[in-house]
């Protein structure tokens, strides 16, 4: 390992293999650093911490602060962050709280722009991409592939589901059905995100079943519920099963629903 004399490493914190620490960080008593981790000049890292292999957090970051939440009264909680992530300038991460779990998690393979900030019990999966100066809020659920544009705000239980894409600029405050595209001041759901189901290789028939899944989802008769337990019986697809699972499945939220 490789520890900058002007950094500060309390005691009690585990340093793997391989880290290296640059000047000026602060390291607190209960962190674990995996194998390779690097931190750039100025990090923060305290709290109940444990950031995975070859992660690389960038100088101003502070990473494992306490929740920035009301209700918080000093509890023990973490934060656990995954492997290869890249967690840029000015980042805030916090731990999570009592009421929600206990635990924010971060997934692997990461990246998360300059300024952004990723709240209290957040779950983030993996190949999550977080733009710059984007707001995800306690409590937000982000599955795998998901990218977030830049200056946008997740408001809190919201869910995003996997492979969507959230415009830059955009506030959501409904969940995001899985590889959905999603826009605006007051977010819509466009359609589907065609540019990454593309370019993970899906397979044009399953694309083709998902733009039939929405266009039932849009016009079908009944509840948006209704429709989506039809699909369910009716539809084998696996994408399709997925959206349905997730329409299904526990929510705080609304749904932002097909134009």
């Amino acid at each position: 390992m490789d520890i900058h004399p002007s950094a500060i490493v309390e005691d009690g914190a585990q340093i793997g293999p391989g880290c290296r620490i640059g000047p000026f960080c602060v390291v607190g008593p209960r962190v674990v650093l995996g194998e390779g981790v690097v931190l750039k000049s100025h990090v923060i890292v305290t709290g109940d911490t444990s950031i995975g292999p070859e992660t690389v957090v960038f100088s101003f970051s502070v990473i494992g602060e306490i929740p920035q939440d009301m209700k918080f009264a000093g509890e023990q909680t973490q934060l656990r962050i995954g492997a290869r992530n890249r967690i840029r300038e000015h980042v805030t991460m916090n731990t999570g709280t009592a009421g929600g779990g206990g635990v924010t998690r971060i997934g692997d393979d990461g990246l998360f722009m300059a300024g952004c900030h990723i709240a209290h019990d957040v779950q983030i999966g993996d190949r999550v991409i977080v733009v710059n100066q984007s707001a995800v809020a306690g409590h937000v659920i982000i599955e795998d592939d998901v990218i977030v544009g830049g200056l946008s705000g997740i408001h809190q239980f919201v869910r995003l589901g996997q492979g969507a894409i959230i415009g830059a600029l955009s506030m959501v405050t409904a969940d995001v059905l899985p590889h959905g595209l999603v826009m605006g001041p007051r977010a819509q759901m466009e359609g589907l995100n065609l540019t990454g189901l593309k370019r993970r290789g899906v397979a044009r028939a399953d694309i083709s079943a998902l733009r039939y899944a929405l266009s039932e989802l849009r016009d079908g008769e009944g509840t948006f519920h209704d429709r989506a337990a039809r699909l369910g019986q009716t539809d084998d697809n696996a994408y399709v099963r997925q959206l349905v699972a997730f329409i299904t499945g526990g929510s705080d939220r609304h749904f932002l629903t097909p134009k």
